[in-house]
């Protein structure tokens, strides 16, 4: 790495840099829902990034917060950050001279990300989990360097998100060698989270339940109730299994995309649940004698019969060839060192529909469409859960552009 561009690490971590003083969460209530549900083996967190409303919802029974892009990006168009954006432009004036616009956008966006996180940390003293910016999700070097500055700031509270990509699956592996906590994001199956325990044993993997019962309503393929809980449970099932037959892993599951406080409920049992303020509020009065853990249980999906309904059983089956994939993959002495594309060709060898070869034109569509695709728009031999996985994306990039759109009114 050059100096000047040491220099300008060392301008960037001093802006994003603040000293975490010792302490405990604050004093505050304890919720007899939040007890019963720890009590059956699941960790709350809140899913927000406003720290107004964090403290509106805080009970001492919660665990940590985590934010987004379009959790930091409602943040951000508050106003609430331009005070740190104008200081990190003036300080960038100088020391940034060789830097794009583009990239003087990334380094202030880094800033502002730590800020946000670190205004809940220093409000709560927990763990809080921040995500890279979308453009570095299919790059490995650049997942890896800013997810070391972003580790860097705040090493005893910071868990890192990182987006479900090939790349993400193969910096994830470097990452938690290297002993960073990660949140590996964007999850909408039990195979694709059981493959990142098995080859690279994040922190944590998330199933996103509320947009797979979300795909199904919107796409009239039934009402869609339980289809997330399902793939929630079964992953969980899953996770288990792996962590009891192999030492090495260590992952927990984290049930995300929660829309109420009936969710909350039913997925009593999952290692991690976040919840957005409204549905813990939701959550809260629940009875704890009504909470029961349904981890043992078959849900029956509110997928109405059809063509396209087979395609929903990859979200939640982890077949034994599949097992044998990983094993396998796991073992490959290439796997060091090996770029997203090579990971991308193996699966498709081995005939796994992990990663389809989206197109420009693929990916524009997307993020045209939103967050829920219209399954009709897309062939069968695209999965379900890559699919899901790339408009979350997707639809993060277009919470981000806006974030950046702010941070350039910035720099004339």
């Amino acid at each position: 790495m050059s100096s000047t561009r040491e220099q300008l690490d060392e301008i960037i971590h001093g802006l994003a840099h603040e000293t975490v003083e010792p302490g405990s969460p604050p004093e505050s209530e304890s919720s007899p829902a939040l007890r019963a549900l720890k009590a059956l083996g699941t960790e709350p967190w809140v899913d927000t990034g406003d720290l107004e409303k964090a403290r509106d919802v805080w009970k001492k029974d919660l665990g940590a917060l985590t934010t987004n892009n379009t959790l930091a990006n409602q943040v951000v168009q508050s106003g609430v950050m331009d005070e740190v954006i104008r200081e990190t432009v003036q300080r960038l004036a100088g020391a940034g001279e060789g830097l794009s616009e583009e990239e003087k956008i990334t380094e202030v966006g880094f800033v502002i990300n730590c800020k946000i996180a670190l205004r809940l940390v220093q409000a709560f003293k927990v763990k809080v989990s921040v995500e890279l910016h979308p453009s570095m999700a299919r790059d490995i070097e650049r997942t890896l360097y800013y997810a070391r500055r972003y580790y860097g700031v705040c090493p005893d509270y910071f868990i890192i998100k990182v987006p479900l990509t090939p790349e993400g699956y193969l910096a994830v592996r470097t990452l938690r060698r290297e002993g960073m906590p990660i949140n590996f994001t964007l999850g909408f199956s039990a195979r694709q989270n059981y493959l990142a325990a098995r080859l690279a044993s994040p922190t944590y993997v998330n199933v996103f339940l509320g947009r797979l019962n979300q795909v199904v309503d919107e796409n009239k393929l039934g009402s869609g109730a339980g289809v997330g809980e399902k793939v929630t449970l079964e992953t969980q099932r899953a996770i288990t299994e792996l962590r009891r037959q192999n030492g090495d892993v260590t992952t927990r599951l984290i049930g995300a995309s929660i829309r109420g406080g009936a969710q909350v409920a039913f997925l009593a049992g999952v290692d991690v649940l976040t919840i957005p303020p409204a549905a813990l509020e939701e959550f809260c009065p629940t009875l704890p004698e009504a909470l029961h853990c349904h981890l043992e249980e078959t849900v029956e999906p509110g997928i109405a019969p059809g063509p396209r309904a087979a395609a929903f059983d990859k979200l939640w089956d982890v077949p034994s060839e599949f097992k044998a994939f990983c094993e396998a993959l796991a073992a490959r002495p290439d796997l060091e060192g090996m770029d997203g594309e090579s990971l991308r060709r193996i699966c498709r060898e081995e005939g796994m529909d992990l990663f389809h070869d989206f197109s420009t034109a693929d990916y524009e569509k997307i993020r045209t469409k939103g967050k829920i695709p219209r399954l009709g728009d897309w062939p069968e031999e695209v999965a379900l859960d890559d699919l899901m996985t790339q408009s979350a994306l997707m639809s993060f990039a277009k919470d981000q552009d806006e974030l950046d759109a702010r941070i350039r009114s910035f720099l004339g």
